[in-house]
């Protein structure tokens, strides 16, 4: 009798071993790479986040500003190809402020590359660069290039099951990217209205639009050469930014790749009506969440320590109501089953 019990224990022990998340659990492997796109003289800083079996060794990550999965700095990726996710960044952000969009993907199966917008992150800031949007889909398409030319990553990535995501500014730059032309005289006539004068004013850049020169910045557009990426198959937008850039369909008729919007309905920033909701209707096919209650724009970036949320509590500090962690939860769950469905 204790022979048997001790066998279906043992069985008993193996199986759950099998069936068990720790068992299972991927660790997260994380390489900078330091691009430059020489044709613009542009730096294209490149973050990669990929699935890896090394162990991780627990260590004192110091003044790290957010909550996040603990990585290992350049360690090994298995040999095998690898769907890839593109990341951009939100309006003065950076390359590791949506790490737990990037956590999520790599949990589930993802290489995940976030590129940095120069000029247009918190630590550099050039006011023609807050202004330009269209040079950040080349950042991105530049990244991919190099990516795919790399002696180590270019065999891992799948070709075929290639996506970009994107917040706020971001989100416009995954969706210029899928196809969709920007009118630039559509915008700066809707920044002239009391509304657009409301969403151009951002705390990541007071008085930004004193500190451009219009017509500069209108001859960029005109010079800007085509941003859609047919390499990328799948976009996901969260909080897209300058909706009113679009005033009709005929604008995204080249916009032939699944489309997810996702949209906070207490966004003060990029309101829903004039942005992820007017983009929904009129990108035909595209589908939209958004995320109710006091949730508002800045809740998608990462959740931070208490330091960071003390400097910078626009940013980092939600309504009582809301919680931050649980609406990455949610949209992260969003992000990765709209991936695996459209990146077969």
């Amino acid at each position: 009798m204790k022979t048997a019990i001790f066998k279906f224990l043992i069985i008993l022990t193996y199986s759950l071993a099998l069936i068990s998340p720790a068992a299972n659990a991927q660790n997260i492997g994380e390489q900078t790479f330091h691009f430059k796109d020489e044709s613009r003289n542009r730096p294209v800083v490149t973050e990669v986040w990929y699935p890896t079996t090394d162990v991780l060794v627990p260590k004192n990550e110091g003044s790290y500003p957010f909550i996040h999965v603990p990585s290992i700095r350049n360690a090994s990726i298995p040999q095998k190809k690898y769907p890839l996710i593109l990341i951009s960044h939100g309006t003065g952000g950076g390359r590791i402020t949506l790490e737990w969009l990037a956590d999520k993907l790599v949990q589930n199966g993802f290489i995940v590359a976030a590129t940095d917008h120069y000029g247009n992150t918190y630590d550099h800031k050039i006011a023609e660069d807050f202004v330009e949007p269209w040079k950040r889909p080349l950042d991105i398409s530049f990244a991919l290039t190099s990516l795919l030319k790399d002696t180590l990553f270019g065999s891992r990535i799948d070709t075929a099951r290639i996506g970009a995501a994107g917040f706020s500014i971001g989100g416009y730059t995954v969706i210029a990217l899928a196809g969709g032309r920007l009118d630039f005289n559509a915008l700066l006539a809707y920044l002239n209205t009391p509304g657009g004068k409301k969403e151009a004013t951002i705390p990541e850049f007071p008085n930004l639009l004193s500190k451009i020169d219009t017509n500069a910045v209108l001859a960029s557009f005109k010079n800007s050469p085509p941003l859609k990426d047919s390499r990328i198959k799948a976009f996901f937008a969260i909080c897209p930014a300058i909706g009113q850039g679009f005033t009709t369909k005929a604008q995204f008729l080249s916009i032939n790749s699944p489309l997810y919007i996702v949209g906070a309905q207490s966004d003060s920033i990029a309101p829903v009506k004039t942005n992820a909701q007017h983009y929904h209707q009129l990108i035909s096919n595209s589908k939209i969440t958004i995320v109710p209650g006091k949730v508002g724009h800045y809740v998608f970036l990462n959740e931070a320590v208490e330091p960071v949320k003390k400097q910078q509590p626009f940013a980092f500090s939600d309504d009582p109501s809301v919680s931050r962690h649980n609406v990455h939860k949610q949209v992260g769950q969003l992000a990765v089953d709209f991936f695996k469905e459209n990146l077969k």
